[in-house]
């Protein structure tokens, strides 16, 4: 179709044919891949899957569950610190895209878990960072605010890579096909609340895209 306006517009402009047929001719739609998703069984059994005895259990079942009840960014994740999290009123602060904060609320099960990973995981974790020169020890009030939620075996912030490779252990384990990410919890979390009657627009603000076109791939 590109090659037949090109072709018109040529004629044209060298006065072989009278008029601007090369208008007439409509470009095809861009086509948008649908994002890949899991269904609801599945994105809860692989929130669920971490095991809380094991030693990083609780963190990555609250890492988990928050992807799934917020449909936040991997990068959006990996910078929540603990002063962005609001357990009580039950919401977390993230900085998107273009530096723009918005609030993104979280269910009950996120909440419990995250709640259980702050209270019994996450301060060994924060030892072992302030004992490798990560975070300064002792640690005021405001400095423990800025520590970022999710940290690593070794007390350091969690990085986007091991995420990935997080969600990716856990879903082979699972025996899920395809490939799974971050990203795809974060299309099922969109998915699953259209199909519950969810407004676009609401599920737009929650996802932070700037454009409602973005959202409406869904």
């Amino acid at each position: 179709v590109v090659a037949l306006r090109m072709w018109l517009r040529w004629l044209q402009e060298t006065r072989q044919i009278p008029a601007d047929l090369a208008s007439s001719v409509e470009l095809p739609e861009k086509w948008q891949r649908l994002p890949a998703t899991l269904n609801v069984d599945a994105a809860a059994g692989l929130v669920t899957a971490p095991d809380p005895q094991d030693e990083l259990g609780l963190r990555d079942r609250a890492l988990l569950e928050l992807f799934y009840a917020s449909g936040l960014r991997v990068s959006e994740l990996c910078g929540l610190r603990l002063g962005d999290v609001n357990l009580q009123a039950g919401y977390v602060r993230c900085m998107g895209k273009g530096r723009k904060e918005r609030v993104v609320p979280v269910g009950s099960k996120a909440r419990d878990a995250i709640e259980a990973y702050v209270e019994h995981s996450r301060p060994t974790l924060v030892e072992r960072g302030q004992d490798g020169g990560a975070w300064p020890t002792p640690l005021t009030r405001a400095a423990a605010a800025a520590v970022p939620l999710f940290l690593s075996q070794r007390g350091k912030p969690l990085d986007r890579v091991a995420v990935w490779y997080l969600v990716r252990r856990f879903a082979q384990a699972l025996g899920i096909q395809g490939k799974v990410s971050p990203h795809t919890l974060r299309h099922s979390f969109a998915t699953h609340l259209l199909e519950g009657g969810a407004d676009l627009r609401v599920v737009q603000e929650l996802l932070g895209h700037a454009s409602i076109a973005t959202t409406e791939i869904y």
